[in-house]
């Protein structure tokens, strides 16, 4: 089969691996919290932490993250073997065929912001980036972690840092060594990240951007509390009006 046919191939296997909304998941399991229902509506690890808590954040990112690198690994994987005859280095975004890898990559990423299973919407990209960037060149991918802190940490704003990271995206691939069509893909993920932050961006410049918070256990055992007196009071004048 030719490189072009299976990189297509694995590109959707990537897309529907990384579709899967792990933060929607874990906060419904971890609080009955529709995500998309609360804070910013995004199924990410930032709305998570603020709606549902700091250890189902911590699990939403790692799941997040370990889809992407598991997602590209596999089409590297599959890639070596069947085109290249288990030669792994043929799958570097660095080598002749980098182009493959690099759109396996953007697969990743485009397919947790526009999971097929939630009508074609989902998170921002950031941290099943970083896992499927870990996955085809890991300097480049902590490279852009570093770039994220460098503008979270000081202002709180975790959107900021993201938009960064993002920005970095296609000159972390020239300074490791991407070149030529290979770094296409790349451009797009940059592009589409920065779209999917198009509402931060607009509350950055007003002001009005919510800098990064967790939602601590008694919050949520309080909020739960407050939840069940309402419905309980609404179910009392239910009676009395009947």
């Amino acid at each position: 089969m030719s490189l072009p046919a299976i990189t297509a191939i694995c590109m959707v296997g990537c897309f529907l691996i990384c579709g899967i909304p792990s933060g929607l998941i874990i906060a419904r399991h971890a609080g009955n919290i529709d995500v998309r229902k609360v804070g910013s509506g995004n199924i990410g690890m930032t709305n998570v932490a603020r709606s549902a808590g700091g250890a189902a954040a911590a699990l939403t990112l790692l799941c997040d993250a370990g889809k992407g690198l598991l997602a590209v690994l596999l089409a590297r994987l599959v890639i070596a073997n069947v085109v290249y005859g288990g030669d792994w280095s043929q799958t570097l975004p660095q080598a002749a065929g980098g182009w493959s890898t690099t759109a396996l990559y953007a697969s990743c990423v485009l397919g947790h912001i526009f999971s097929p299973y939630l009508g074609f919407k989902g998170g921002k990209g950031i941290s099943v980036g970083l896992g499927a960037g870990l996955g085809i060149c890991w300097p480049a991918a902590l490279s852009m972690l570093g770039v994220f802190f460098v503008f979270t940490i000081p202002t709180g704003f975790v959107s900021l840092g993201s938009i960064f990271a993002a920005a970095s995206l296609p000159l972390m691939g020239l300074l490791f060594g991407i070149r030529g069509v290979a770094l296409i893909p790349l451009g797009v993920v940059t592009v589409t990240v920065i779209w999917a932050h198009r509402e931060n961006i607009g509350k950055l410049i007003r002001g009005e951007e919510r800098k990064f918070t967790v939602r601590k256990l008694k919050e949520k055992l309080n909020g739960s509390a407050s939840d069940e007196t309402s419905r309980g009071a609404s179910s009392g004048d239910g009676s009395d009006r009947s």
